[in-house]
C-alpha cells in the first residue's frame, strides 16, 4: 500500500476514536513519523493520561502499554503487536521474586520501570534509568534488591552507599556492546565522545563520556559542543538524534544495538489496531492498585533530577 495513503488512513482512524499514537524511541522511523508523542517509556504513559484521548496505541513493548493501562485504567490501550515482548522484564516472574524478597526480609525492592505490572506491584518502588541512584538514596532501608537490570543496579551502586542485591537480568541489546566496541569507534573517530545507556556493561560504562537515559542522551547531544557523538543505546535513537540535530554526526556504537521487538510494529499493525480494537491491553485491578503505588510512590520522591518520567 501507498505509505501516504496508509498514513492518511490512520489519521482518519485516530480522528475516529479519538485517539493518540505513542512511539518508543526505539521504534521505526516510519512510526516515529506518524506518532503523536515520541519518547521513553514512562514519560509517554505519564503524557498520556494527561490527554483526553480515549484510545491509546502505545507502539512499544508489552511492559510499557502495561504502564499505560495502570496510569489510564479508563482508557483503551492497544498494543500494535503483542508479540513485541522485553527479554529483560521476562527475566523474573512473581514466583522468583517472592522467594528472594523471603531471603531479604529487610530489603527494600526497587523495581525498574523495564518490568511486568506483576513485578512492580511486588515492589516497594518503582524507578527509572534517570532517577535509579536518587530513588535509592531516598530509601531509609540500608539493602535494596534492585530488580531486574544488573547492570543498572551496578551503576546504582556505584552512587549509592546502600547494599544493593541486584537481580540477574539484563537487557540483551545494551548488554551485547563491549569494551572492545568502544575502543574501536574511538580509533575510528578520535575527536567523537560516546554516550552510553546505564543498562550496559560495567566495563563500557567506565569507557563512556557521558551515561544517561534515552532522554538524557538526546538533551545531551543538544548540548554538547562536539560533532561527532557516539550512541550506545538502540539504533531507533538515531532518527530524533539526526532529526534535532541536523549538522552533527552520530555513530553507533556496534551493529548489536537492534531491538528486534521494538521493530516489530509498523504502519500496517497500526491501522489494523485502530481498525479492530485490538490489541487490547489491560492488567487485573488488584495488580494494577498495587503497582500504581509503587509507580506513584517514585513520583512522590524528590531527586536531584528534574524529570523522574525518563525510562
Amino acid at each position: 500500500m501507498n505509505i501516504l495513503k496508509l498514513k492518511d488512513e490512520i489519521t482518519a482512524l485516530k480522528e475516529k476514536h479519538n485517539a493518540i499514537i505513542l512511539a518508543h524511541n526505539y521504534q521505526l522511523d516510519e512510526v516515529q513519523e506518524i506518532a503523536d508523542y515520541t519518547g521513553d517509556s514512562f514519560g509517554l504513559s505519564k503524557l498520556a493520561a494527561s490527554t483526553t484521548a480515549d484510545v491509546i496505541v502505545f507502539c512499544g513493548v508489552k511492559f510499557m502499554a502495561e504502564s499505560a493501562y495502570i496510569l489510564s485504567p479508563e482508557k483503551t490501550v492497544l498494543q500494535p503487536d503483542l508479540k513485541a515482548g522485553c527479554p529483560l522484564a521476562e527475566s523474573i516472574n512473581p514466583e522468583e521474586l517472592q522467594a528472594k524478597k523471603e531471603e531479604y526480609p529487610e530489603a527494600a525492592v526497587v523495581c525498574y520501570v523495564n518490568s511486568s505490572a506483576e513485578i512492580k506491584a511486588l515492589s516497594d518502588i518503582c524507578c527509572t534509568s534517570s532517577n535509579a541512584a536518587g530513588i535509592v538514596n531516598s530509601l531509609e532501608e540500608n539493602q535494596v534488591l534492585f530488580v531486574p537490570d544488573k547492570n543498572l543496579a551496578d551503576y546504582v551502586a556505584g552512587n549509592t552507599e546502600k547494599e544493593i542485591i541486584p537481580w540477574d537480568g539484563c537487557c540483551a541489546t545494551h548488554n551485547a556492546v563491549t569494551a572492545a566496541d568502544v575502543h574501536e569507534l574511538r580509533n575510528l573517530y578520535p575527536d567523537g565522545i560516546v554516550t552510553v545507556h546505564p543498562e550496559c556493561r560495567p566495563e563500557v560504562i567506565a569507557l563512556a563520556d557521558h551515561v544517561g537515559s534515552t532522554a538524557e542522551m538526546i538533551r545531551f547531544a543538544k548540548e554538547t559542543d562536539s560533532e561527532k557523538i557516539i550512541i550506545g543505546t538502540e539504533m531507533g535513537t538515531l532518527y530524533k538524534l539526526k532529526k534535532d540535530n541536523p549538522d552533527k554526526k552520530f555513530y553507533l556504537l556496534s551493529r548489536e544495538l537492534v531491538c528486534s521487538d521494538m521493530k516489530l510494529n509498523n504502519l500496517e499493525k497500526i491501522k489494523a489496531a485502530l481498525e479492530t480494537m485490538q490489541h487490547q491491553v489491560t492488567v487485573p485491578e488488584n495488580i494494577r492498585k498495587a503497582a500504581f503505588r509503587s509507580l506513584d510512590r517514585m513520583l512522590q520522591v524528590k531527586t536531584n533530577k528534574t524529570s523522574y518520567c525518563q525510562l
